[in-house]
């Protein structure tokens, strides 16, 4: 599974055999059941991971309602960099949707690759403007689009999802109530 894991880190940068020894020394592999945290509210995000095996999703609990604004899969990264990067509380909270194998490496620990690798900085700069991105994408929809392009968009880009989360975590990702969704639903499907 670590194969998975330097296959993605290879995608970004050119890894020595003596680099890919560091890099294994420096992650370790954790196990999430699903309803697990990686983080909970008010914690510090102490590690990164690189998931290969299952889901998480991202959420915040909002005067008590929780509003889910993303999720991270196979061969994505998992982190609330808000509170990673400064080491500070976080207010998202970040929990498995199913049983996960995650690559986690701590904050010292990439200080570390960043040191010992010769393109670590490279690295970890090109991982996290692509999760920026994504969320700036995200955040930018809910003031553009209307919930039925979301959701087309939702559809669009995670066609594999639809089947591993609940509607309840879809509609708020979207951002409307189930029932909305329903609705949502309903229009699209009958267009095709």
């Amino acid at each position: 599974m670590i194969n998975t894991l330097l296959n993605n880190i290879q995608n970004l940068i050119s890894l020595s055999e003596e680099e890919k020894d560091i890099v294994t020394a420096l992650f370790r592999e954790k196990t999430f059941k699903k309803g697990d945290f990686f983080l909970a509210e008010g914690q510090i995000c102490k590690q990164v991971g690189f998931v290969t095996k299952g889901l998480m999703r991202y959420y915040i609990n909002h005067d008590g309602e929780e509003k889910t604004y993303a999720f991270s899969q196979e061969n994505q990264y998992v982190c609330n960099y808000e509170s990673f990067l400064p080491q500070s509380p976080s207010s998202k909270i970040i929990q498995a949707l199913e049983d996960c194998d995650v690559f986690v490496i701590s904050h010292r620990n990439l200080q570390l690759l960043y040191a010992k690798v010769r393109e670590g900085e490279r690295y970890g700069r090109i991982a996290i403007e692509s999760v920026f991105l994504q969320i700036l994408k995200d955040i930018n929809s809910f003031y553009t689009e209307t919930p039925e392009t979301r959701y087309e968009r939702f559809l669009h880009n995670h066609p594999d999802l639809q089947q591993r989360i609940s509607q309840y975590h879809i509609a708020s990702f979207v951002g409307v109530k189930p029932q909305s969704l329903s609705r949502i639903r309903k229009r699209i499907f009958n267009k095709i």
